[in-house]
């Protein structure tokens, strides 16, 4: 029987089986409805830096073959075949994807799902249905991750924006259209047919005006059957750029012009970037193959060219005085503007449960996994979404353990159907996922956790420690616990002679054994001078197990 997964589930691959040679089907239909399903390549930051690992109809495998499309077949619609041995080390994740080619949305989907077959077993599925989406174009379904070993993820994350959206979600960028294009007309000699989803159509027959921008293609090949706008002078073509966040520029604008425009050739009239009126240049004298003209700046071989205004126009799409006249070195290539600057604090989905937006701010989806989230009262800072907040009592015996073993934890239950956000006094956030085991954190140290996660107080074999840090928490099972520390912490293997500042420590594997070490002597406390370091603790453990320490003492 192969093991069912809901949304947000996750498991090692190694549970599932012991190969690595995998078949992944999707089957995913709607009346009057066509779908392009695609395979997403990703770095380790969740990037698409090499468009060769964008699998789909049009690029039907990898360069390695370790992905490799397979077409419709056994009930799929359709099915890839996936070497997970093969696949380069720059790759950390495989995104699996379905979005409509037409009109439709999500919603109108029959019962479909996700399937992994090892060795022609079924050992996973993931089935999904249209009442779990409303207007989405795009879904992602589900992520091969590599997270120490390789995992699997039933994500079911939906995009309004299609297929536009999915892709400025993994790092490319989408050229905005001003009219509608027309469906592209074939080359002659029957080119193949390219990709181009509805958003994203191929330019139109007639040549477009010289201003006008030429669709880009999300950061991968051109389609072979495209026409280029005519252009005055030859430029790099955007789509053998690599993909990219800041937006692109226009055809015949991809680079942005120098501030200090060099002299024409000898015997030439000076040329003119593609969609830019004439710059300013120094005046030749007479009888160089041009005609006597008044001075157009003011004279001087290599001085920066003057504002736009001032006898030019700034390039199509490029706000006045953009990376020119005007602007301080380091400003986002995309312009000066608001959207520009703030481009690299935009929010960062990734279809998991738990994401990090920062070093110092996390993001929980409610609606992933159908589980509530017990939070540090007073942590949330952002919430969107259906969600309510409600305090969760330790009850009277808790409470009197919490104060008697300072291990007290004030908490509030989240539920709903949104994604709240949490931080506090901008300590550093570290979410850990537990798969069954257990780990030993100090209860200042907690901001928030999975409710399927066990917690204790558990006690430290001592004879006593200074601030009453002789109790810690240990949590047990499977979900995530999210670590707070002030800095940035240092993890350490466990070693016969490890000792650790009791005011400092902020967790540890809780197979590790914990045990007060005193350095205190009588004659040397007899005199001035104590150098404050008297209590620590001792670890011992047998090799795996470890200790995170963060630089700054409680």
């Amino acid at each position: 029987m192969p093991r069912e997964f809901q949304r947000g589930h996750k498991a090692k691959i190694s549970d599932l089986t012991v190969g690595t040679d995998l078949y992944v089907g999707v089957q995913i239909t709607a009346p009057g409805l066509t779908f392009d399903i695609s395979c997403f390549g990703l770095d380790a930051d969740e990037r698409l830096s090499d468009d060769r690992y964008f699998v789909f109809f049009n690029q039907p495998k990898s360069p390695e073959e370790s992905i490799q499309l397979l077409g419709p077949q056994a009930g799929d619609t359709e099915s890839f075949r996936i070497t997970l041995d093969r696949i380069p080390p720059q790759i950390h994740k495989l995104s699996f994807t379905a979005t409509l080619d037409g009109a439709g949305q999500m919603s109108q989907i029959r019962p479909g799902y996700l399937r992994i077959v090892a060795g022609g077993e079924e050992v996973a599925r993931y089935a999904f249905s249209g009442a779990e989406f409303t207007t989405e174009r795009a879904v992602m379904l589900g992520d091969f991750y590599l997270k120490d070993v390789w995992r699997f993820a039933a994500v079911g994350q939906g995009f309004d924006g299609g297929l536009d959206a999915l892709l400025k979600n993994f790092g490319g960028e989408v050229a905005e259209e001003e009219a509608p294009a027309a469906p592209a007309q074939p080359q002659a000699g029957g080119a193949a047919p390219a990709f181009a989803p509805p958003a994203f159509g191929a330019p139109s027959a007639p040549a477009p005006a010289p201003h006008q921008p030429q669709p880009a293609a999300q950061g991968f090949a051109a389609p072979p059957g495209a026409t280029p706008p005519p252009a005055p002078a030859p430029a790099p073509s955007v789509h053998g750029a690599p993909t990219i966040i800041a937006p692109l520029a226009p055809p015949g604008g991809g680079h942005v012009p120098p501030p200090a425009p060099a002299p024409a050739p000898y015997g030439q009239p000076p040329q003119q970037p593609y969609g830019q009126g004439p710059a300013p240049t120094v005046p030749m004298p007479p009888g160089y193959g041009q005609q006597p003209q008044a001075p157009q700046a003011p004279p001087g071989y290599g001085q920066p060219a003057p504002p736009p205004g001032y006898g030019q126009q700034p390039p199509f799409g490029q706000v006045p005085g953009q990376q020119g006249y005007g602007v301080p070195q380091g400003a986002p290539q995309g312009g000066a503007g608001v959207a520009a600057a703030l481009q690299q604090f935009k929010e960062t989905p990734t279809g998991q449960r738990w994401t990090q937006q920062n070093k110092k701010l996390i993001r929980v989806d409610l609606g992933m996994g159908g589980q509530p989230v017990l939070a540090r009262q007073g942590s949330m800072v952002l919430y969107q979404g259906k969600v309510d907040f409600s305090y969760k009592g330790a009850g009277f015996a808790g409470r009197i353990v919490g104060g008697a073993t300072g291990q007290e934890m004030q908490l509030m239950r989240c539920t709903g159907q949104g994604q709240v956000f949490l931080a506090e006094n901008a300590t550093h956030v570290h979410p850990i996922e537990l798969q069954g085991d257990a780990i030993c954190v100090s209860a200042e140290n907690v901001l928030a956790f999975d409710e399927s996660l066990q917690y204790e107080v558990r006690r430290i074999e001592g004879h006593g420690i200074p601030g009453g840090a002789l109790f810690t928490m240990q949590f047990q099972g499977t979900g995530t616990i999210v670590v707070k520390t002030h800095g940035t912490p240092v993890v350490l293997p466990v070693t016969p002679t490890t000792f650790a500042d009791c005011n400092a420590v902020v967790a540890w594997s809780a197979a590790a054994q914990v045990v007060v070490s005193s350095q205190v002597r009588m004659r040397r406390n007899a005199y001035p001078g104590d150098t404050g370091e008297s209590v620590n603790l001792q670890f011992r453990g047998a090799p795996g197990n470890f200790i995170v320490v963060q630089p700054y003492e409680v």
